[in-house]
């Protein structure tokens, strides 16, 4: 068997850091366009700058700050102190209790997308991070026209590279237009628009030369690749921007480059499906739910397929079926062969963790699958990666902690905790399943206590009894053990 080595290549990140009654849920207002664009016969173009005018205002700058303290010294005297404070530190060790003064330091340089009207910007996770991997003290987001503003961090998604921030101003922002990335064809005509280093807004021109490329571990371990190919030039600092294409519609967001330096043609970008789910999930769940089969696949190889009497090596082979998961309940062996989940057709094992995990948990799919050289289906209803399973409306069901009172543990009303708390027929809301001791809040709230309002607001899952809590006090309407009745929470 010949083995090929690939030497002196480097995969990076390409930021320029150092290194529910029930209120619905939100409903954004993304502009989408689904459909597939054939080319047309009207004459030879020219010029792309009507499509490009159409689609920069959406695409913005990124820049981050890390603020520091810095203790305030003493001029130097004359240039010898100068000299010996430069070569000699030890001998000006500084007072401990000296004054310090705070200092905004530049981390770094990126892009982003405004995704919607009302301030919602998609960016890289990376652009906003610091060395340590923390979230950068202050993000400003500059616009192709010089309005600056800073900018609120919502959420991120480290296994997809997506990060989301919100803007504010009076007058509705320019949205872009996105498209179904699942629609596009190697050799479609692709502009990569952002910021490259440092420079201002720029736009490249290329083709996708692939899709689908999900086994790079350009994100690291444990994430979730299926990345858009395009030779359009990417360069540090075009991280979060832009990748759309020939008719100004959004189809990814630019993460990577493979090179030593800088673009050499081959660089990466997250599908637009991908960070339409992403952002959706950050913004009104505050983290991104994904489906759990719970069972070990591997690919297979020539031998393996004949092993297993197949002409076809696409497929993901079940190695091992995790004791009392999803799969092994819905009846699924070592050995099968998954050909299909629901109408996404399976052709290797990443593509069957990448496509369950885009799979609301709790939801029943169909897996199409060879046992002993028959193909059978079998319906099986997804976990969770997290723990958490999420209702038909995307938001959590199941005992979730709050966020705003650290400690609580909170769940919908079954009939098992119905039964377990003896909770009347007529009651609804959430019930208290957890009280830490040591939460701030322990002493308002009880195991078994069910909260029916919120001020006056019905309450029936966690992500409307967080909308409803105010600052200060708060005015709970609860039934606990037979009584019924209001009861004051001071939000700290």
């Amino acid at each position: 068997m010949k083995r090929y080595t690939l030497h002196l290549l480097s995969i990076f990140l390409i930021s320029l850091t150092a290194c529910a009654d029930t209120p619905e849920a939100q409903v954004l207002e993304l502009e989408i366009d689904p459909m597939r664009i054939e080319a047309s016969a009207q004459g030879p173009l020219v010029s792309f700058a009507d499509v490009l005018e159409r689609t920069t205002p959406s695409v913005v700058a990124v820049y981050t700050s890390k603020i520091v303290s810095v203790v305030e010294q003493d001029q130097p005297r004359n240039l010898r102190e100068l000299y010996e404070r430069y070569y000699y530190p030890e001998r000006f060790r500084q007072d401990p209790n000296a004054p310090t003064r705070e200092e905004k330091q530049p981390l770094g340089v990126g892009s982003g997308v405004i995704f919607t009207k009302d301030g919602y910007v998609v960016t890289n996770n990376h652009v906003i991070r610091d060395q340590s991997n923390e979230i950068a003290d202050e993000i400003k987001v500059s616009l192709g026209d010089g309005e600056e503003y800073l900018a609120e961090f919502v959420g991120a998604d480290p296994k997809t590279d997506v990060a989301v921030l919100k803007i504010e101003r009076d007058a509705p922002f320019s949205a872009v237009t996105i498209a179904d990335s699942e629609q596009l064809r190697v050799g479609d005509i692709v502009f990569a628009i952002g910021n490259p280093l440092g420079v201002g807004l720029t736009a490249t021109q290329g083709i996708v030369s692939a899709t689908g490329r999900n086994s790079l571990g350009i994100l690291g371990e444990d994430t979730y690749e299926d990345f858009i190919q395009t030779d359009a030039a990417i360069n540090p600092g075009n991280s979060g921007g832009a990748l759309i294409d020939a008719w100004g519609r959004l189809i990814g967001i630019n993460t990577a480059i493979i090179g030593r330096s800088g673009n050499i043609g081959i660089g990466f970008a997250i599908p637009s499906r991908i960070v339409r789910n992403v952002m959706t999930n950050l913004i009104e769940n505050g983290e991104v739910p994904r489906g759990l089969l719970g069972l070990y696949p591997r690919d297979l190889t020539r031998d393996l397929a004949d092993a297993f009497g197949l002409e076809s090596t696409k497929g993901a082979l079940v190695n091992q079926v995790m004791p009392d998961s999803p799969a092994e309940k819905g009846g699924v062996l070592r050995g099968d062969i998954i050909l299909k989940v629901d109408d996404k057709v399976i052709a290797s094992a990443v593509e069957l963790r990448l496509v369950v995990s885009q799979t609301l948990p709790g939801t029943e799919v169909i897996l199409e699958l060879i046992r002993d050289g028959e193909t059978i289906e079998l319906p099986v209803v997804l976990g969770s990666v997290s723990g958490k399973l999420y209702g038909s409306s995307g938001l959590p069901i199941g005992p979730t902690e709050s966020d705003k009172l650290e400690g609580i543990t909170l769940a919908a009303i079954d009939e098992d905790l119905r039964t377990e708390y003896k909770i009347p027929e007529e009651i609804e809301g959430l019930v208290v399943t957890e009280v830490s001791f040591d939460s701030e809040y322990a002493n308002s709230f009880a195991v078994g206590m069910v909260v029916i309002e919120v001020n006056s607001k019905s309450v029936t899952n966690l992500a409307a009894f967080e909308e409803n809590l105010a600052e200060g006090v708060n005015r709970l309407y609860t039934w606990i053990e037979g009584r019924i009745g209001y009861t004051s929470l001071r939000l700290k």
